[in-house]
């Protein structure tokens, strides 16, 4: 058994984040009503999740940043939240990478530009597990990663040769992906799958690896997501699927065993944006699964840290401890009550 502490790697970069008030046509015009700056990638907001969250272990960070300032912002931030930064490696061939959210003012969703920059460049070669006693790996955006999503010797995505090492070296594994470039859903998540202990994916990513469509909102298919959850585990996943969407979030273990928790029912003039929600999310269940809660309890730490964050255009500035985030869900109450 490895001591504690989960490891996270993959995007690294800053989301620069614009709240417009409505979504222009080709050629228009939209007016920017507010702006920040913020984390942004799977690592960076999980971690930075975890730490605001209150998570009682090791947080360790694995990266590619450029040796600019928005790297060496990222590398504080890190550091402020006691992010251990050790693998968060500086390269001086590529820029750190950013991110434009434009988020729409009116329906809190949320359109990225995105430079891949530095996070092109991060390989299996900057992933160390001798170097960590942390439990857990936790890996992210597949689809966003060049280096990681491209073939390898065998023709398979490298991100395999990261997980592998991982899950030889004691840990666990989870993934999360990136929702675009559908058609390559089955050559690089697909693949990577069995070596996956926790699969995190919301609607669309679930219908680009299934070919199960799910519906949304009221036209919501819950056997739908139930029966696409034990696709992904007939496909490889180890331990869990958590599949998460607006109204709430459904768990299939490797048995079969479903788990529903519904989202908090936030009012509509506290949803600033959506940026991170998933994330959040994420950080919520793996915090609990590290501390061996029941799956039941996980995803009620996941869906209420998913609304804290909405309360906030950034994907973290508007997380709380975890006791804080369950006493918000708890107050505003839950979708299916």
């Amino acid at each position: 058994m490895r001591a504690s502490g989960i490891i996270a790697g993959g995007n690294w970069l800053i989301d620069h984040v614009k709240l417009i008030d409505t979504w222009p046509p080709q050629d228009g015009l939209a007016h920017i009503v507010g702006r920040t700056a913020g984390n942004g990638g799977g690592p960076y907001n999980v971690l930075k999740d975890l730490a605001i969250l209150g998570a009682p272990f090791p947080l360790e960070a694995v990266g590619l940043l450029g040796d600019d300032a928005d790297g060496r912002t990222i590398r504080a931030d890190a550091l402020a939240h006691r992010i251990d930064v050790a693998q968060l490696h500086v390269t001086t061939a590529a820029a750190t990478s950013y991110t434009d959210v434009m988020t729409e003012r009116s329906t809190g969703r949320r359109t990225f530009f995105h430079d891949p920059g530095a996070n092109a460049l991060l390989a299996p070669e900057h992933f160390d597990f001798t170097r960590s006693n942390a439990r857990h790996l936790h890996l992210g955006y597949l689809l966003l990663l060049d280096s990681l999503d491209s073939p390898g010797v065998d023709g398979r995505p490298r991100a395999i040769e990261v997980l592998r090492r991982a899950r030889a070296a004691g840990l666990s594994t989870s993934v999360d992906c990136v929702s675009a470039r559908p058609h390559r859903y089955p050559e690089i998540v697909a693949p990577v799958l069995p070596e996956v202990d926790v699969l995190f994916a919301n609607d669309f990513e679930v219908e680009q690896l299934t070919g199960t469509s799910l519906g949304r909102g009221p036209t919501l298919q819950c056997a739908a997501v139930e029966t696409a959850a034990r696709a992904l585990i007939a496909k490889g996943v180890r331990s869990s699927v958590v599949i998460h969407f607006p109204e709430g979030v459904c768990a299939c273990s490797a048995a079969g065993e479903i788990v529903w928790q519904a989202a908090v029912r936030m009012p509509a003039a506290e949803i600033v944006g959506t940026a991170g929600a998933g994330d959040a999310l994420a950080a919520g269940v793996l915090y609990g699964r590290h501390e061996a809660w029941s799956m039941p309890r996980c995803l009620e730490l996941g869906v209420c840290a998913a609304a804290a964050s909405l309360r906030d255009g950034t994907c973290s500035n508007a997380i709380l401890s975890a006791q804080e985030c369950l006493a918000l869900g708890r107050a505003h109450g839950f979708r299916a009550e």
